[in-house]
């Protein structure tokens, strides 16, 4: 078996569609929802296609049970292994846990059901949306099983105070970000009940369908290449940005759509 084949199935990493969203659930309870690398490469072969097929405009990452969304790297592979990827050159050739990653630049909304740590962070900093049930949390353990807690670690310090970033990296085991806390730093965007985790998502996904497909993803890339330039440099390159959408038809259809009291008909 093959699991970036999508064609094929794969019980570790779920993928479907439904209309226009896409929903990829980590499927392994009975590890904690532990990632591996056929789970990698699988992901990778999803985020591809949420990439490149225009049908899909939203994708939602959720995990299946209430108790982990994910316990990150499967330390016990890793062990047999003695390595997390399957090679050591850039992060650009190993790493393909997330949009970013994958360079997805259709929103990604992410449900978190439990416990996230170490790897399962990849989906939620790299997230557009974060929706997280009561029951969530957060923690970091790769110092606690010798290795370097990064490149999560990193986007935690987009989405969190340096201070709770670090104490999430430093600290390890004995500090568990509550779901609460998390809201109130801004880790996670909307906090629901845990019946109402899948529903709420969806919710937000179905509202994004709606608008502008090149629009929203233009949008997208504006505000995240923002957390990585100066202020101005930003504002240029936003401009830029919008400026090019004009030659789009989504431009001249929104408009008109509006006057005319009738929904737009958007360019795919």
């Amino acid at each position: 078996m093959n699991p970036a084949d999508l064609s094929e199935p794969f019980d570790d990493l779920l993928y479907e569609r439904d209309g226009h969203i896409a929903r990829i659930t980590l499927n392994r309870p009975d590890r904690g929802n532990a990632l591996t690398g056929d789970m990698q490469a699988r992901a990778r072969a999803i985020w591809d296609e949420v990439r490149d097929d225009p049908e899909i405009r939203v994708a939602i990452v959720t995990a299946t049970g209430e108790r982990h969304f994910s316990t990150g790297a499967d330390v016990n592979a890793v062990a047999t292994n003695g390595r997390v990827s399957a090679g050591d050159g850039p992060m650009t050739d190993e790493v393909f846990w997330s949009p970013h990653q994958n360079r997805v630049w259709k929103p990604v909304i992410t449900a978190v059901n439990g416990l996230v740590n170490g790897g399962g962070l990849h989906l939620v900093v790299d997230s557009d949306i974060v929706v997280a049930s009561t029951n969530a949390s957060f923690m970091d353990t790769h110092v606690n099983v010798g290795m370097v807690g990064a490149i999560e670690n990193i986007g935690l310090t987009k989405r969190l105070p340096m201070g709770t970033a670090l104490r999430m990296t430093l600290q390890g085991k004995n500090f568990r970000l509550s779901a609460e806390r998390a809201y109130q730093l801004g880790l996670v965007d909307e906090l629901v009940a845990p019946e109402d985790l899948l529903s709420t998502a969806e919710q937000i996904a179905a509202d994004i369908v709606k608008n502008s497909p090149h629009a929203v993803s233009l949008s997208k890339q504006a505000l995240w290449s923002a957390q990585e330039m100066g202020y101005k440099h930003a504002m240029e390159y936003g401009w830029a940005l919008l400026r090019m959408h004009w030659a789009h038809p989504d431009f001249a259809e929104g408009p008109k759509a509006f006057a005319e009291r009738r929904e737009p008909k958007w360019t795919t």
